[in-house]
């Protein structure tokens, strides 16, 4: 007996897409056009495996899930979307969508997953449930940026993960976004109007960190004038964050694990056992595996904590997200420094995407940061960045600024002009000459650490004409 598919999207191309993907299958196709449609052939047919999009005019395909899954919680969804916010993916994973993938679809991967989404129709193996939106897309933009593959492997597991107590550990190298990852999944959980607190354990002296942790009572020790609520009653029925779990010391690491097995602990100072209800998400930029053979990690812990492992990607493998990043960064730091450059060339972007980012995510932004601070004008150039992100691509400012006009005439600076000119001539908000006359100007005043005549020299006019440029 053949298995039944709905398709729901308003394209009539994909409609004939997958019928000519899925023709030698033993599959029974039905299509729909509308959310509404949809759900009313869903209704009527119960079919094995919706494949559903989630943008169809002006609806949005998410309401039309959570449709689908009260009508049936159990029925088996693929969430389909040109548009892949971090937001999306996650609302749909937590509305039980058993996938997510995006267009234009790689057909192996798509053929591949319908395949194993109705095995597990067929097998009843799959239980759903839905769960209320907790933000808004625009609310969570503010945290995770990007749309690469790595990335949306990333929101399928915080919108599966975020409606459980599971205990989370995040991995990755140093600037990749591990405190992001676990804000957004406290604030898409059931506990998102309590608590949430970050600890740094590295932050934190071995002798002091109990302490913050458990709290203690006055006189447990030298200086402990007053009682100290701990982060741990602190978060009742909230979440604790606890990042570079790995500098955690072994004395601390047991106590640490009695409060995750038991749901209890003890002050510094105090025999009273206390309850505490904790969602506990660790992160750590270190091989916890490898401390574990070396004795410096606990192995019971290792193994309490990693109940969900979530490994963040570094800024290398997923560069087609540096657009994306440079775009968002540079709209926040405008914020605050509203003068700041609002365009960034073609070239400059270039760059950017072929750096290897040993800093990952944080150092692009402080780099932008810094970047934007000091670049006057409108467009950020390539002789605009940082030293360490250029790597020698482009002619320094100051080289640049310090040569005289006609040292246009080598190979490698006039290549460095006609960038220059093509990158003002898109982006020029005035008439080219003036743009140009005046960014020469500022460059020629930061060479001559702003003395004017020295700027007028460089640039072979008079005191008065730079004035008037400027």
């Amino acid at each position: 007996m053949k298995q039944k598919l709905l398709l729901i999207d308003d394209e009539a191309d994909v409609h004939y897409s997958f019928k000519r993907l899925l023709e030698k299958e033993p599959i029974e196709i039905l299509t729909a056009d509308s959310p509404e449609s949809g759900l009313k052939l869903a209704k009527a047919e119960n079919p094995d495996l919706i494949v559903t999009d989630i943008r169809m005019g002006n609806r949005n395909g998410l309401d039309g899930l959570r449709e689908l899954r009260l009508h049936n919680p159990k029925q088996i969804v693929i969430v389909m979307t040109a548009y892949g916010t971090s937001q999306t993916a996650i609302e749909a994973m937590k509305l039980g969508a058993y996938d997510y993938i995006l267009k234009p679809f790689d057909i192996p991967l798509l053929k591949a997953l319908i395949a194993r989404a109705l095995q597990a129709a067929l097998t009843q193996k799959t239980e759903v449930t839905t769960f209320p939106t907790k933000l808004s897309a625009e609310e969570l933009r503010q945290t995770i940026i990007g749309n690469a593959p790595p990335m949306q492997e990333v929101y399928k597991i915080i919108g599966q993960v975020a409606s459980t107590p599971a205990t989370v550990l995040i991995t990755g190298e140093s600037g990749t976004g591990k405190e992001l990852v676990a804000r957004a999944i406290h604030q898409n959980s059931p506990r998102f109007k309590n608590i949430y607190v970050a600890l740094n354990c590295a932050a934190i002296p071995d002798n002091l960190l109990e302490s913050e942790l458990f709290g203690h009572e006055k006189g447990a020790f030298t200086g402990a004038m007053n009682q100290r609520i701990g982060k741990f009653e602190q978060c009742d029925g909230g979440t604790l964050f606890l990042d570079e779990i790995g500098e955690m010391p072994l004395a601390t690491q047991a106590k640490f694990l009695r409060v995750l097995q038991e749901g209890e602990f003890t002050r510094l100072g105090n025999n009273e056992s206390m309850k505490t209800d904790v969602r506990i998400i660790a992160a750590t930029n270190k091989d916890l595996l490898t401390m574990v053979e070396k004795k410096s990690f606990r192995e019971d812990l290792y193994y309490r904590l990693n109940v969900v492992h979530l490994d963040l990607p570094p800024l290398r493998e997923r560069t087609g997200d540096i657009p994306l990043l440079v775009e968002y960064f540079m709209n926040k730091i405008r914020l605050k420094t509203p003068n700041s450059p609002s365009k960034i060339s073609a070239e400059a972007l270039e760059i950017l995407q072929s750096n290897s980012w040993p800093g990952n995510v944080r150092e692009l932004e402080n780099g932008l940061q810094r970047c934007m601070v000091m670049t006057s004008g409108s467009t950020i150039l390539p002789h605009h960045l940082p030293k360490e992100f250029t790597k020698g691509r482009v002619t320094t400012a100051s080289s640049t600024a310090s040569s005289s006009p006609q040292s246009f005439s080598t190979p490698n600076q006039e290549q460095l002009f006609d960038q220059l000119f093509e990158s003002l001539r898109q982006n020029a908000d005035s008439p080219l000459i003036e743009t140009v006359q005046k960014a020469l100007a500022i460059r020629a005043l930061h060479a001559s650490d702003n003395d004017e005549s020295k700027a007028a020299k460089i640039l072979g006019i008079n005191k008065a004409t730079l004035k008037k440029i400027l």
